[in-house]
């Protein structure tokens, strides 16, 4: 593949990860979204949707036992991601499925996982957006093959009773992932907003939802990047 290289997976010793510059690389949001998982050691199933090339699900398998399905639509991407996992000989615990998450019904029984997360397409596409010309940027990063909604009604076919949905988003769209969580039944629990600087506002917020459970929402402290030395247990000092 033109342009792969293999680059250390943040600093996760001994994990190594497949990237191609034409495409993307894994980002702050994917190691922000890993982080996020509440108690994940004490999972069994969990399933990365939009898995792009596996960082989610890598990072995850160094904090939990459980058996993980990332799902990735784009071939190349997900070939980037199969690579990846063979390296780092996590075949065993991670398997990549190449395949339209509206499809996963074929791979995944009704009602039966504890975990989802997700790293979505941020923006919408509609006739204002301005779409990268590259196909597959443009499919990472515009509701192009994949909605908000469509992945919060999956997700809720997905999830046992009081299994949990996380999330990594731009902070716009706060409202409409709460109200979206609450139309199919997965209430909005946890909100951590995300800030680069300290004189800039929040870009990003995580997400955690549980499917069943009653309203109400705890906003967790706000989390500012440049404070941190590390991303690694930060999260649910509560």
């Amino acid at each position: 593949m033109v342009n792969k290289s293999l680059n250390d997976l943040y600093d996760y010793v001994p994990l190594k990860i497949y990237q191609n510059d034409k495409y993307f690389k894994f980002s702050l949001d994917s190691v922000l979204l890993a982080e996020f998982v509440k108690n994940p050691n004490t999972k069994k199933s969990i399933i990365e949707l939009c898995a792009g090339n596996c960082a989610v699900s890598m990072i995850l398998s160094t904090k939990t036992s459980a058996k993980i399905k990332a799902v990735e639509l784009q071939k190349e991407i997900y070939e980037l991601g199969k690579e990846s996992i063979d390296y780092n000989k996590l075949e065993n615990q991670i398997d990549v499925i190449n395949c339209d998450i509206k499809d996963v019904k074929k791979y995944f029984p009704g009602n039966n996982c504890e975990v989802i997360v997700c790293n979505p397409p941020y923006f919408v596409n509609n006739s204002s957006s301005f779409i990268n010309n590259e196909d597959i940027k443009a499919i990472a990063r515009h509701e192009i093959t994949i909605t908000l909604e469509e992945i919060i009604k999956i997700s809720s076919k997905l999830l046992k009773l009081n299994g949990e949905l996380y999330m990594v988003h731009r902070s716009e769209r706060i409202d409409e992932i709460i109200e979206l969580c609450s139309k199919y039944g997965i209430r909005v629990k946890n909100i951590q907003f995300v800030s680069t600087k300290k004189s800039q506002d929040p870009r990003l917020v995580l997400i955690r939802a549980i499917r069943g459970s009653k309203s109400g929402i705890k906003i967790l402290k706000e989390l500012c990047i440049e404070d941190l030395e590390t991303f690694k247990n930060i999260f649910w000092k509560e």
